[in-house]
């Protein structure tokens, strides 16, 4: 069988790390041809001695560090140009582990070139589902979600003749379900950042507590499914076993179960329809006890149900909820906001947005750059 061909644009990631670790367990099943990395060069430089790809871009100080030490076989690329790399005629899948909306456009061109796309990144298809699905259709590109919720749906619905009338998006209820909506306000980074279940990065896990993330989710699992919102619904589950669920007109349930490891639904992607030994734990389920749901308190996590209504009113107004939890997200990483402010804020974008229905790509990127001007400035005047 002749090996798989990937590019992995997040390398140096969780993502892209967990991706690493899927071809080291099957390395005759993979050929890694391209990564890409923004910041940690030193990592990128060490990945690329290993697994010897073709094409790697970097952020400008690695830029300028190759190109001093110098890498036989290897051409390098600026970050911007991840497009290029995602569009590579000896590519076959792209993993897309890259953060935020710098993500889009490699998406778009992986999908224009005909490539299978494994996209860990939700914010592409949050502020353009509309335009990434399209192109998918047009070119007959596939798209594997790596995402543990979205993987789970794909999961269910394979093979599956009729579209489910309801879809169960579940969420461990991140680090803040049994904190007091009191205490919320004097929680800081450090506190925000002890996922009590996955192993994140620090905008995701932040995004876990305000449960924004799952709203982002509930977008994206609209367009890789083809789903109305209505057929959308949240289902805290702290115990992260039940990954999503999916529910029939007869009333049956199909769910997805597994450990809370991202290798798994990273392997499913790039092994699909396949599957193959993880070498990782198996699910023991004498030891699991029970497992727990609940419906999630909009009251306490707002951001969620802020979600929702961008999500039912579509246009530009995702883009601009994505585009300011950016912003908001990262001065309360620095410390500068405290955590209930991070609600206040977006909320005050979102409510000032003129959407636009049916966008193009540049109305996406007009209105990701106003939100974000837009929460700068309302930044500004609350950090004085």
């Amino acid at each position: 069988m002749k090996p798989c061909s990937i590019a992995i644009l997040g390398s140096t990631g969780s993502i892209g790390l967990n991706a690493l670790k899927v071809v080291d367990q099957h390395p005759q099943r993979f050929r890694v041809k391209a990564l890409s990395a923004y910041n940690n060069f030193q990592l990128l430089e060490s990945q690329i001695k290993n697994y010897k790809p073709a094409h790697v871009a970097v952020g400008p100080q690695g830029l300028a560090h190759f190109k001093s030490t110098g890498m036989k076989g290897v051409k390098f690329y600026p970050i911007e140009n991840c497009a290029q790399i995602a569009s590579l005629k000896e590519v076959d899948t792209v993993v897309l582990a890259m953060r935020g909306t710098s993500a889009l456009m490699p998406f778009l061109e992986a999908l224009r070139a005909g490539k299978t796309v494994a996209p860990a990144n939700k914010e592409a298809l949050v502020i353009a589902g509309d335009l990434i699905m399209s192109e998918a259709r047009r070119h007959k590109a596939r798209i594997i979600p790596i995402d543990s919720e979205q993987s789970a749906i794909f999961q269910c619905l394979d093979g599956q003749k009729l579209k489910p009338v309801l879809v169960h998006l579940t969420a461990s209820g991140g680090p803040l379900r049994e904190v007091r909506s009191k205490d919320f306000k004097r929680m800081r980074p450090k506190d925000i950042l002890r996922h009590p279940r996955w192993k994140m990065g620090p905008k995701i896990t932040v995004d876990s507590a305000t449960l924004m993330n799952k709203g982002f989710e509930v977008i994206e699992a609209k367009h890789l499914f083809n789903l109305e919102y209505n057929q959308i619904k949240v289902l805290v589950h702290p115990e992260a076993i039940i990954h999503s669920m999916v529910e029939f007109t007869d009333g049956s349930l199909l769910a997805q179960l597994g450990i809370t490891d991202m290798r798994l639904p990273i392997q499913y992607a790039l092994t699909y329809p396949e599957r193959l030994p993880t070498g990782l734990k198996r699910l023991d389920l004498t030891q699991l006890g029970s497992l727990n749901f609940e419906e999630p308190d909009l009251k306490r996590f707002p951001c969620l149900g802020l979600a929702f209504e961008a999500a039912r009113r579509a246009g530009t107004l995702p883009a601009v909820l994505n585009a300011a939890d950016e912003e908001v997200v990262e001065k309360f990483l620095h410390g500068k906001i405290d955590f209930l402010s991070i609600y206040k804020v977006v909320e005050k974008v979102v409510l000032r947005h003129k959407i636009i229905k049916n966008p193009s790509l540049q109305d996406i990127l007009q209105a990701d750059h106003w939100a974000r001007q837009e929460a700068r400035n309302i930044l500004e005047k609350l950090c004085h």
